[in-house]
């Protein structure tokens, strides 16, 4: 089999594969010398599948354009065993390596022609400029609804105007889907769902455009049904992935909650034949006047709400004043459909959820591992009848990934994952590089603040050093704490009658802003700003001065004070930092910011649903519900005689209306937290048909039973893994103790004299560290070593010597994530086999199966190098 590479005549390609190599071709070529090697400026290989079967060993192609001939080596035979000078790896292969390193990392699946054009076409796909645009062209699609009609008052303009920008953003988007196309092999590309939907959503929303069009402008009315199908496109391409991986497990999950839900439906449907049969023609009425159970219909939904608790008791009340012995049917309904069903139901989906989580997860590491596997044999030499990569082919590595990276950091690395010491790594060991870089160190450039830079002899006084000394001291953090709890009282006690909290909020004020300029003066404004509640004191209090400012000079006295309330409120906020600094909820505290941005993938999920339902609400009840407010003068009964006597008006929900997309929002918002919202759906059922009720019944059991019960299945699996794991994993550990071995743990104590110093990089703690903690090493002096500056340290230290006299370099292991893949793969990666590379994963929208075909398939590995 043949290596195909596009390369300049310095290229020297050194690739093993083997016949389930991705990204081939059927047509089997012997391979040959081109004639004309010698005069071509770029080769022209292709990757292709020869005649060897899968159990063939894997074949290495040496290129050499220079010397005009293609050599292959069995690397399964005794290879001659590497120098100690390792022959150079050409830019074009070290840059193939990385991308699949890099792709690793960041939780991709590479997919691309291996060729030097088609590989920079893709990295160029990846460049995270081009990823930002179209985050941007997302955004802004979404973002039409609030300028088409029924747009947002004083935002409307001409459809000709929001169709125009809808045209460029589609263009875009073909552009984006384009540039897919040619850097993947068709066959992958055709046959990859996503894809193929972008395409026809491109096509049908050009044609609903068109549609559209033509009817207006002949005087027809016309909906714009496909501004519904818009959140689809975020769903499909490929940077948003995580996305797209919660809509797969919700499609899974589904199949299995329905079974549960026809048992609910049914159920629900006796019991309202029987409610129907029991309490309708007995002349009984509502609070609001209308007919108990009057229908079957009627009966249906009015149970389906009553399982939502959004109307209990009120609809056993008319019941219950002719018997109490009606009562028993409402007990015996809620709790068989509320406390039975629907808690199975919550069991089914976090049940199948976590199935179809775990499947996910198992299929995003077999990738990762695959990618880090085609790295290893790109890197890798022969060595004594086995695949290794060098030291130095390491360091090379480390090096293009990032060219800044700290040689004594590459060192550690090094060190981790060579767990024998037998000085190369073996393909095991390299399959950890992944998880390894994924763990997180922030560096620092200099620790030496402005003002000492610029005035030492100040910054260095004995009055400086005292302020520094109070600043840095625990009961600095504490006292303002305090004097924050204060503040939130006096805040609370105060009267809009009182004067003195004016002045007292002053002197809060400034004793804030005091602190600030104290914190800045001693840590300087690199270190600062690198803690987030340091930021949000630095946002609030100065916005909260400024806003004192203006109120003094302002004539609208009202609007200002309303902007320095919510800013005040908003100081209260620092409440949370104190809770935080509690040991007995810090575990807590830091659990929960730590899955936030996880969670932010079902925000996005539900964001989703709500875009397309407000779509679909926005035409189907438009202008049907008006607010003018509810005085003299105003339109009664929202504009709307048939709401005369609902409780629609009585309870002031004029504002609840399908009229802009904002307000459309708000409604779905409402209907989410339940409570009330059969009064919005009896609403518009009144002013439409009393079918409009499904409207309100689908969005419940998509947004509320479903996906939303999904949501707490993902936040109980990440709480308990974070909780209990307390956010430390086998490398993290392993690395951190090799550090302490070293002597170069930032929090380690080091004597003062030295006899070596650097102008390194400092690696300081993330920013949940106090500033106390952050300081127990010192600032790095520039020292002359041996005729000049010491670089740090580049050579290599075996495990286990302490190196801290040697160099000024410290790390610090964070506890932050990188990304949402990495919590993902904590979850479920150790149920897996270090060595295990999984079956040949040709789609990742297909489902890996826990049988025994699957498990003995095991034995052989379906895609490696």
């Amino acid at each position: 089999m043949e290596t195909v590479m596009e390369n300049s005549d310095t290229l020297e390609e050194v690739i093993s594969c083997n016949d389930s190599c991705p990204n081939t071709q059927d047509t089997a070529a012997p391979i040959t010398k081109p004639s004309n090697v010698q005069h071509r400026r770029n080769s022209s290989l292709q990757l292709r599948k020869g005649s060897l079967n899968q159990d063939s060993a894997p074949i290495s192609v040496v290129y050499r354009p220079r010397e005009g001939s293609i050599q292959l080596n069995n690397v399964s035979d005794g290879a001659t065993s590497i120098d100690s000078s390792d022959p150079p790896i050409s830019d074009l292969n070290l840059l193939l390596a990385a991308t699949y390193v890099e792709d690793s990392l960041d939780g991709r699946h590479s997919d691309f022609k291996v060729s030097e054009r088609h590989l920079k076409l893709y990295r160029l796909y990846q460049n995270k400029w081009g990823q930002v645009m179209l985050y941007v062209f997302l955004v802004m699609h979404l973002c039409l609804a609030l300028f088409e009609s029924p747009a947002v008052p004083g935002l409307e303009m001409s459809y000709w105007v929001t169709m125009l920008m809808e045209t460029g953003i589609l263009i875009f988007y073909m552009f984006r889907v384009t540039h897919i196309s040619i850097f993947t092999p068709l066959t992958r590309f055709w046959s990859d769902t996503k894809n193929i939907l972008i395409l026809v959503l491109i096509g049908i929303t050009f044609l609903d455009m068109v549609i559209y069009i033509g009817l207006t402008e002949s005087g027809i009315y016309s909906v714009r049904w496909s501004r519904a199908l818009r959140p689809l496109f975020a769903v499909n391409f490929p940077e948003l992935r995580q996305i797209r991986r919660a809509f797969r497990n919700l499609r899974r999950t589904l199949p299995d909650v329905v079974n549960v839900l026809f048992l609910f439906f049914f159920s629900l449907a006796i019991f309202a034949l029987m409610a129907y049969k029991l309490f309708g023609g007995r002349d009984l009425k509502w609070v609001d006047g209308r007919p108990y159970f009057d229908s079957y219909w009627d009966s249906i939904f009015d149970l389906y709400v009553l399982v939502t608790t959004a109307n209990n008791p009120d609809v056993m009340m008319p019941a219950f004043d002719i018997s109490t012995y009606y009562v028993i049917f409402f007990v015996v309904f809620l709790v068989i459909c509320f406390f039975i069903y629907m808690n199975i139901i919550l069991a089914v989906i976090y049940n199948n959820y976590r199935k179809h989580l775990k499947n996910e997860v198992r299929k995003s590491v077999y990738s990762k591992r695959q990618q880090l596997s085609k790295a290893f044999e790109i890197l890798a030499s022969n060595l004594r009848n086995k695949r290794v990569v060098t030291r130095t082919r390491f360091v090379q590595l480390m090096k293009f990934l990032d060219d800044k990276k700290n040689p004594t950091l590459i060192n550690v690395l090094w060190i981790v994952l060579d767990s024998d010491g037998s000085d190369y790594l073996e393909k095991g060991e390299f399959l950890k590089l992944a998880d390894l870089l994924n763990v997180e160190v922030s560096e620092v450039v200099d620790r030496t603040t402005l003002i000492g830079h610029y005035l030492p002899t100040l910054y260095n006084s004995k009055p400086s050093k005292m302020i520094c000394a109070i600043v840095k001291n625990r009961f600095f953090g504490i006292f303002f704490d305090i004097l924050t709890l204060v503040n939130a009282v006096v805040i609370g006690i105060a009267n809009n009658d009182d004067t003195w909290d004016d002045a007292a909020e002053w002197v809060f004020l400034s004793l804030f802003m005091l602190e600030i300029f104290l914190k800045l003066y001693v840590f300087g404004a690199r270190r600062f700003f690198k803690k987030v509640w340091n930021v949000f004191d630095f946002v609030v209090i100065g916005a909260a001065f400024i806003m004192g400012v203006v109120e003094a000079v302002m004539a609208d006295e009202q609007e200002s004070r309303l902007s320095l309330d919510v800013l005040l409120v908003l100081r209260v906020l620092r409440l949370v930092k104190i809770i935080g600094s509690v040991n007995r909820f810090k575990v807590i505290v830091h659990t929960i910011t730590k899955i936030l941005p996880s969670l932010l993938t079902y925000g996005a999920v539900m964001l989703v649903f709500y875009y397309i339902f407000a779509i679909v609400g926005m035409e189907a009840f438009q202008g049907l519900v008006r607010f003018s407010g509810y005085t003299a003068g105003s339109e009664l009964y929202c504009g709307n005689e048939k709401l005369q006597n609902s409780d629609f008006w009585r309870d002031h929900y004029c504002n609840n209306n399908f009229n802009d997309v904002i307000h459309a929002f708000i409604v779905l918002f409402e209907l989410t937290v339940v409570n009330q919202w059969h009064v919005i759906a009896y609403g518009y059922a009144t002013v439409t048909d009393p079918w409009a009720r499904l409207y309100f019944i689908l969005f419940h059991l998509t947004c509320v039973i479903v996906v939303l019960n999904i949501f707490t299945a993902f936040v109980l699996e990440v709480f308990i893994l974070e909780y209990t794991a307390s956010c430390q994993g086998y490398l993290e550990s392993q690395m951190e103790k090799k550090i302490q071995e070293m002597g170069l743990s930032f929090r380690k104590k080091r004597p003062r004299a030295m006899s070596t110093v650097s102008n390194e990089n400092l690696v300081v703690s993330d920013s949940s560290e106090s500033e106390e903690e952050t300081e127990s090493a010192p600032h790095p002096p520039t020292v002359e070593v041996d005729g000049g500056i010491s670089p740090g340290v580049s050579q290599f230290y075996a495990s286990g010597i302490d190196i801290s006299s040697e160099t000024d370099v410290r790390f610090h292991i964070s506890k932050r994530l990188k990304n949402t893949e990495i919590l993902l793969q904590k979850m479920f990666e150790k149920e897996l086999s270090t060595h295990d590379l999984g079956p040949n994963i040709e789609s990742l929208d297909q489902d890996l199966q826990d049988e025994h075909a699957y498990l003995v398939s095991q034995n052989h590995t379906l895609w490696s190098l």
